[in-house]
This record gives structure tokens, sequence and C-alpha cells, in this order.
């Protein structure tokens, strides 16, 4: 399968984005918003019943790749210790004269391309990853260093995790070591049958040709075993190494990794049919693991988070990716995963004209899931124990599982947005007003400025440092012209508006010298 790709992840698709028809549905809210009809089913090559990969068509301009990998000091003196364990060890065991050392994957990728990168990855041809790292201590104690502390972790299929990985802290760095694999997969499961394999083996059973290089430390040269993965790096293409079929059933997970990268399929050609449900149960069986988490919050995380997010609606894995309990069948549907994809477009836009310097990495990746999930906010459902439990913490505790701490900030995020869309009309306003709690349901009179310090000092002790984030999120549920009753969509169209909304309160509140 080719795909276009931006290695650098700073691709837009501007084209498919302009030509996007809209159409009207109520949200939460009860404020009309316009949402895009995705027409990518027949743009990329995505039907309802099959997965379709076709033929390429290059976005991009040619990328510059290095014709060689420059190392680092640090990397010399990482990939040297390596070469004289080899070394000494071929002069006891003559096995050790045939063992090749290979950086595997992102790291190859990265370097190639001028970025640093400290993610190690050395694929031994002919032992495993902890067995090489004894003989490493074993040499450090030779020559009288230190030896260092080994970490193994053990194979885990059910969590994505196929091959034993051996982890040790040279120069202050953490190398993984593990060795080249080649795996056969059953129709039924993504558990493979794991052997020894050739680089040539390994690097086919790579998810894209551009991550299937290596970088031989003994020859000190890139090797590219499947004669594309230089070729498609240069000209920003994605492409599987095997048909597609196999590459995505064989790991589903693929999938996500695909539409993090983001890409475009070219219309009608050449087409590898995947069995749709296929991929959608078996990838059923992995939603849980370290992968999918990790690639998803990196796609929030990343430089189009929104596109990563329409992809993944536009394939029918929405929910899929963000599991629902059993009892919330109502909720996943087609059109509420749109819904929570409108929101998050919309978040995005609003945060492009508000500044992303106003906030920080982590303020950011709070503020775009607390908008991907606003359609859910006030839906809940009963645990085993008969409590109510809000979906949106079921979502993040037992969909994403990535910090402790998510479910709570993105819930805080959802109240104290709901209570700063209550209090906007009071302190935009420039008479004292009736203001009420939706909490509580209280109604209370209250003087114009002692009012409002009362009012930001309670919504600022709740959310603390993220008042600015909730801020920004109550505009996305709030009418941008308290004069008349507008609707959301000519809000989001009229961003300046939006912004000059967000830096009025902004500006209130600063005012008040309440700011934490």
């Amino acid at each position: 399968m080719e795909i276009a790709l931006n290695p650098h992840r700073l691709i837009t698709f501007q084209r498919y984005i302009n030509n996007l028809t809209f159409s009207s549905f109520k949200l939460p809210s009860r404020c009309a918003i316009k949402f895009p009809n995705f027409h990518f089913k027949s743009e990329l090559g995505f039907f309802p019943r099959s997965f379709c990969c076709r033929s390429m068509v290059s976005l991009t301009e040619p990328i510059k790749v290095k014709e060689k990998i420059d190392l680092t000091e640090i990397e010399k003196k990482i990939f040297d210790r390596l070469l004289e364990v080899v070394r000494y060890y071929s002069r006891i065991d003559s096995n050790y004269k045939e063992t090749q050392l290979r950086v595997a994957g992102g790291w190859v990728r990265d370097k190639l391309l001028g970025k640093e990168c400290y993610d190690i990855d050395i694929a031994l041809d002919n032992m495993l990853g902890r067995e090489f790292c004894e003989k490493v201590n074993e040499y450090l104690s030779n020559i009288g260093e230190e030896k260092q502390g080994i970490g193994v972790i053990q194979c885990n299929p059910d969590q994505s995790k196929h091959l034993e990985t051996a982890r040790m802290r040279l120069y202050d760095i953490w190398i993984d070591f593990v060795n080249l694999r080649s795996e056969d997969y059953s129709d039924n499961s993504r558990i493979p049958t794991m052997k020894f394999g050739t680089a040539e083996e390994d690097a086919y059973r790579r998810d894209l040709t551009i991550n299937s290089l290596f970088y031989n430390i003994n020859t000190n040269s890139v090797e590219d075993f499947t004669k594309r993965g230089l070729a498609h790096l240069r000209s920003g293409k994605i492409v599987t190494p095997l048909p597609p079929k196999e590459t995505f059933l064989d790991d589903p997970l693929r999938v996500l990794r695909a539409i993090r990268f983001g890409f475009v399929l070219k219309p009608p050609g050449f087409c590898y049919p995947v069995d749709f449900f296929l991929l959608k149960k078996k990838w059923t069986v992995s939603s849980g693991c370290c992968t999918a988490q990790c690639t998803i919050d990196l796609m929030i995380s990343g430089n189009e988070p929104v596109k990563a997010m329409v992809y993944t609606c536009d394939l029918q894995l929405f929910w899929v990716v963000f599991s629902l309990p059993n009892q919330s069948e109502t909720l996943m549907s087609e059109e509420y995963a749109r819904r929570c994809v409108s929101y998050i477009d919309a978040a995005w836009r609003l945060l492009q004209v508000v500044g992303f310097s106003t906030f920080n990495d982590e303020e950011r990746r709070l503020y775009l899931y607390g908008a991907l999930f606003l359609p859910l906010r006030k839906s809940v459902y009963t645990d085993g124990k008969g409590k109510k439990v809000p979906i949106v913490n079921y979502i993040f505790r037992n969909s994403l599982k990535l910090k402790a701490s998510d479910p709570d900030m993105v819930m805080k995020l959802h109240a104290a947005s709901e209570s700063f869309r209550s209090w906007i009309p009071f302190i935009t306003s420039d008479k004292s007003e009736q203001f009420t709690e939706d909490s509580e349901r209280k109604t209370f009179q209250v003087p114009d400025v002692s009012g409002q310090r009362i009012i930001a000092g309670k919504l600022l002790r709740e959310i603390k440092s993220l008042w600015r984030v909730s801020l920004l999120i109550s505009i996305l549920i709030s009418p941008t012209d308290f004069s008349r009753a507008g609707d959301f969509s000519e809000a989001c169209a009229e961003l300046d508006k939006s912004q000059e909304l967000y830096k009025r309160i902004e500006h209130a509140i600063m005012e008040l010298d309440m700011c934490i």
C-alpha cells in the first residue's frame, strides 16, 4: 500500500478540507453546529465494508534525506562500546564473529531526516537482548568498570509486546535490545508465532517501509532490505512492506500509526480489499493495549489532531478506540462520534486564533481531550455497584488508561466550563445581574465588583491553574453574541469574535487580581 506522507507530520490536506460540505444537527448544548459530511470514504478509498489501499499520489515536495548518518559523540561512545563487547567475545566464541548489531526503526528514519533521536533500539541476529546485555556486564566487570542494571520486559502479546526486550543504560542513555524476528499470525488471533529471523525478514514485518531501515553498527552503513525505504523517505510516501491486507490484519494497530502520520490514498485504481469487519474484530482484541493508548495520545498531542480524529471516525473505529460500557449502545453511533469530532475541530480552530503559546503542551492536551468529549460530559452509566459513573471517566480509565489524573482533570474542566458559561453574560454586562450556579441552581443578586470577585474566586479555587483552559472550553458551548440568540456554527465561523470574547473575560479576571 502506498500513501502520501510528510515524515515531519506537517502536511495539510487543504484540498480535501476545503471541499467538505456541511449539514447541521443539534448538540447537547442545544446550539446548532455545522459538521462536515465526511467524504473521505470516496476520496481516500475507505468504504464501510472494505479497507481499500490504492496506488499513491504524492502531495509533497521531495524531502531532504541525508546520504549517511552522522553520529553524535555520545552515540559513537555507545556503539564503540557495543562493538568492543562483540570483538572481545569473538576471540572466545566463534559464534560472536557473526554477530551483527543493528539500530532499527524510528532512530534510523529520524537521523536520516536530520532530526535528533534518543530512542535507540538494537536488533541482534543471533541472540536474545537479555543474553547480550549480560555479556555487556561481564565485559564491564572484566575491564574494571561498574556493571549496569538490566531490565527485562517479557513477551506479552495481549499488550502488543511480542518480543522480549532487555533495557540497559549506557553513558546515561537507555538502550533497548531485541532479537530480529519472523512472525506468523493465525486468522483468529493477533498473537504471533515468534522465531528468530533474518534482517530482511524483520524488515518486511515492520509496519511501514520508512520504519524498516537499519543502521548496521558493524559496517557503519544504512541497510534497506525492502529496497524501497530510502526512496519512500525521500518522496514522502507511506508504504507497507507487505501487501496491506497482510500488514494490517497482522497488527491492526498499524492503522492507528498510519493515521497518526497523516495520509491520503489515491482514488480508484488498483485495490487490495481488506475485510473491514475482520479488521475491526481483531482490533477489538487489542484496543486496550499500551501501544494503542500511546499512539492515540500522540495523535491528540500532535500537529494534526483533528485530521487524526476525522480519519478514525471515517473508518468507523471511533468507538473501538474510545470504547464505552456495554449499556451505552445508544451513544455508539456515527452521529455521536461526529459530534465529538466537531467539537475538537472547533477547539483546534479557536486555539489557532487565541495562540498556541498561551498554553503549555499539557494544557493543550487536556483542552483537546476536554473538547473531544464535550458531547459526553453529562452522560453517565451504572456500574456493577449500582453507582452512577460519568462516561468520560470510563473512557479514560478503561479505554485510554493514560495518566491517572486525566479523567478527574477533564471532568473538572467540563464542570468549570459550565460555570464559566453561566458567568459569561454576567461579567460581560455593565450592570448588576442575577447569577445562577448550574451545580446547585441557586440564583442570587450580587454587586458588580464584589460579586465578580466572589464568582471568580470560586471558579479559580476549583480549577486552579487550568482556568484559562476551562474558559476556552466554555467559549465552545456559549454563543458569542449575548444580545441575540446566535447559533454555534456562526460563532465558529467568526473566530475573531470568539477570540475577542476570550480575551475580554481573561482581562476581566486579571483585573480582579485573583489569578493563580
